[in-house]
C-alpha cells in the first residue's frame, strides 16, 4: 500500500516544546497484513504498547517538534523484528535513519524500565505448584519450576576489554542466561555477561544463582543442561546413563529441556537483531544488553496478550559456542547427587 512521506530534519523530529507531534504514519490507515509483515505484531497489541509507554516517549524538550509515541513503538519495532534500519522502514514512517535510531533507543530503554513487571518468577505457591504440575505432565520430571540456559548474540566489538566479550568461537557476543516456564515466558532474564564467560560462571556469578542458594524456592530445582554444574536447586542429565532408570531420567530430561530451545528458536525468529543474520548487534555491551533485554520483555508481553510464540518460523539463532562437559565435577557436591539419585529411584526406576 502507498504511503505518501515526508523525510524530515531528524535533530527536529524527535521531541518537541509544546508537545506537537508529527503523525505521518496512522495505523488505521493500513492493513493488519501490512502491519505483521512490516512490525511483526498485530494492531491491537501495537496499541497497548502505545499506552503502556506514551508517557515516557512523550516528554517534553526544547526542540520544536516531536514524533509520536505511536511512530517511535513502530520504529522501534521494526527494528527489532527485521534487525537492520533498514531505508524502507524509516521511509514508510516518516522519519530518517538517525531518526529510527534515536526511536529504538527511547523505546528500548522504556521497556527495560518494565522488565520486572513482565519477567518475574511467580510469587504465590499456587502458582508455582502449577508451574511443576505442567512441567510433571509434560514428560514426568518432578519439582521443576524452569529451565535454564544461556544463549549468545552478536554484538560489534567493543573499544575496552575487546577479548573479554570474545566467546569460543571467535566471535564477539553477551552470554545471556534465561530461565522459561512449560509456556516459552521467561521468568529471569541476565542479559550483561561477556561471551567469554563459560555457561557455568556466568550462572555461579548470576543474581538467579543467589537467590536458589539463598533457599528462596524451596522443594523446587531448576532444569539444566550439562554445561551447568549439578546442584541441589538444578538438575542436570547423566553423562553416561548406565541403568534404565538412568536412560528415563535422561530422556524425560531432554524432553523438557527442549522447552527452552524452542524458546530460543522463536525469540530469534521474531526478534531478528537477535539472530546474527542482518550482522552483529552495532552498539556497545550495555545498549546491546538493554536490546536483548527489551525484546525479552516484547516477548512476555505478547504471550500475556494471547499471541502463539510458537507460530513464527523457526530460524536458528547465531551459532552458539559447544557445550562444555562438567559431569566428572558433580561429585563435589554430594548432596546434589544424592537428591538425584532419590529423583531416579522413585520416579524413574
Amino acid at each position: 500500500m502507498a504511503i505518501p512521506i515526508t523525510v524530515l530534519d531528524c535533530d527536529l523530529l524527535l521531541y518537541g516544546r509544546g508537545h506537537r507531534t508529527l503523525d505521518r504514519f496512522k495505523l488505521d490507515d493500513v492493513s493488519d497484513e501490512y502491519l505483521m509483515s512490516m512490525y511483526g505484531f498485530p494492531r491491537q497489541f501495537i496499541y497497548y504498547l502505545v499506552e503502556l509507554l506514551g508517557a515516557n516517549l512523550s516528554r517534553p524538550t526544547q526542540r520544536s517538534r516531536a514524533i509520536s509515541p505511536e511512530t517511535q513503538i513502530l520504529a522501534a519495532l521494526g527494528f527489532y523484528t527485521s534487525g537492520s534500519f533498514q531505508t524502507r522502514m524509516g521511509d514508510a514512517i516518516g522519519i530518517s535513519q538517525a531518526s529510527m535510531s534515536r526511536c529504538v533507543a527511547n523505546v528500548t530503554e522504556a521497556l527495560v524500565e518494565r522488565a520486572s513487571q513482565f519477567i518475574r518468577f511467580p510469587a504465590d505457591e499456587a502458582s508455582i505448584q502449577a508451574l511443576k504440575d505442567e512441567f510433571y505432565g509434560l514428560a514426568g520430571m518432578p519439582g521443576v519450576m524452569g529451565i535454564v540456559d544461556c544463549i549468545h548474540v552478536a554484538i560489534k566489538a567493543p573499544n575496552a576489554e575487546d577479548l573479554s566479550y570474545v566467546n569460543r568461537k571467535g566471535l564477539h557476543s553477551l552470554n545471556c542466561l534465561m530461565v522459561c516456564d512449560i509456556r516459552g515466558a521467561l521468568m529471569t532474564v541476565e542479559t550483561n555477561w561477556p561471551g567469554s564467560m563459560q555457561d557455568c560462571a556466568v550462572l555461579q556469578q548470576s543474581s538467579l544463582s543467589s537467590q536458589f542458594e539463598a533457599g528462596m524456592h524451596k522443594d523446587s530445582w531448576l532444569l539444566g543442561d550439562s554445561s551447568f554444574f549439578l546442584r541441589t536447586w538444578l538438575m542436570t542429565p547423566l553423562h553416561i546413563p548406565e541403568t534404565p532408570a538412568e536412560y528415563r531420567y535422561n530422556m524425560a530430561h531432554s524432553a523438557t529441556h527442549s522447552v527452552i530451545e524452542k524458546t530460543f528458536r522463536t525469540l530469534c525468529s521474531r526478534f531478528r537483531c537477535l539472530d546474527g543474520s542482518k550482522g552483529a548487534l552495532q552498539y556497545s555491551p550495555e545498549k546491546s544488553s538493554h536490546i536483548i533485554l527489551a525484546c525479552c520483555v516484547l516477548h512476555n508481553i505478547s504471550l500475556e496478550h494471547g499471541m502463539d510464540v510458537w507460530s513464527s518460523p523457526m530460524t536458528g539463532p547465531m551459532e552458539q559456542p559447544p557445550e562444555e562437559e562438567y559431569e566428572h565435577m558433580e561429585s563435589l557436591d554430594l548432596e546434589a547427587d544424592r537428591i538425584r539419585q532419590e529423583l531416579m529411584l522413585t520416579h524413574f526406576s
